[in-house]
C-alpha cells in the first residue's frame, strides 16, 4: 500500500488572491487565500511573512518594468479595478506557511507564489528559511498575472499597517488597554 501523494492547492488563473486576517488587532491571524469558483484554499502565515511577501512581490514587478521594451505591460501602480478591500472568504486553514517561494513565469506573464507548511512542532526561525521544502509535501501555489500581482502587493501593505498604532516615542505598538512607554531615559 502506497501512501497518496500530499495536497497540492493550485490557482492557475484564481478569480481571487488577497492577504487578509481574522480578529482584532494585536491578535489578528494572517491568511494568504486564493479562490477560483467554489474552491478557497486559505493559508496561515505571520504578519513579518505578509509584509516581506509584498515588499518582494513590488521588487520583482519593478525589476520587470526596468527591463528594456517592459513586454510584460507591468503597471507602475495598482489598477484600480483590481483594488479588493473586501474581507476574506470563509476561512478553513489548511496549513501554517513555514517557507514561503516568489517566482516569475515570463511564457504566461504570471508571477508564482508558493507556499509550504511549517513542519510540526517547528517554530519560524531563520534556520527554517535555509532548509528546502521536502518536494512531496502539502504546498498551495498560486499564478497571478502582473495587474494582480500589484494590488495583491498594495492590499497586504494596507492589511500589515492597519494594526495596532505604534507610539511615537518607544515605537512599540499601543494596546487597547494602555501602552507603558519604554522610551529610555536620558
Amino acid at each position: 500500500m502506497t501512501d497518496a501523494p500530499a495536497p497540492v492547492y493550485e490557482f492557475d488563473w484564481p478569480d481571487r488572491v488577497v492577504i487578509g486576517t481574522v480578529g482584532l488587532p494585536g491578535s489578528r491571524t494572517f491568511y494568504l487565500q486564493a479562490r477560483t469558483g467554489p474552491r478557497i484554499v486559505s493559508v496561515a502565515l505571520e504578519k513579518e511573512q505578509a509584509a516581506l511577501l509584498a515588499q518582494k512581490v513590488d521588487e520583482i514587478l519593478d525589476r520587470l518594468r526596468e527591463v528594456e521594451g517592459n513586454r510584460w505591460s507591468v503597471p507602475t501602480s495598482t489598477p484600480v479595478e483590481l483594488v479588493d478591500n473586501d474581507p476574506l472568504d470563509a476561512v478553513e486553514e489548511q496549513f501554517r506557511a513555514g517557507a514561503i517561494g516568489i517566482g516569475w513565469d515570463p511564457a504566461t506573464a504570471q508571477l508564482i507564489l508558493e507556499a509550504h507548511p511549517l513542519p510540526d512542532g517547528d517554530e519560524l526561525d531563520e534556520d527554517l528559511a535555509e532548509e528546502p521544502p521536502a518536494p512531496d509535501a502539502e504546498m498551495m501555489r498560486v499564478k497571478m498575472p502582473v495587474g494582480t500581482a500589484r494590488a495583491f502587493a498594495r492590499r497586504t501593505r494596507e492589511v500589515v499597517n492597519a494594526g495596532r498604532p505604534l507610539c511615537t516615542l518607544c515605537g512599540r505598538p499601543i494596546d487597547p488597554e494602555g501602552h507603558t512607554c519604554t522610551f529610555p531615559e536620558f
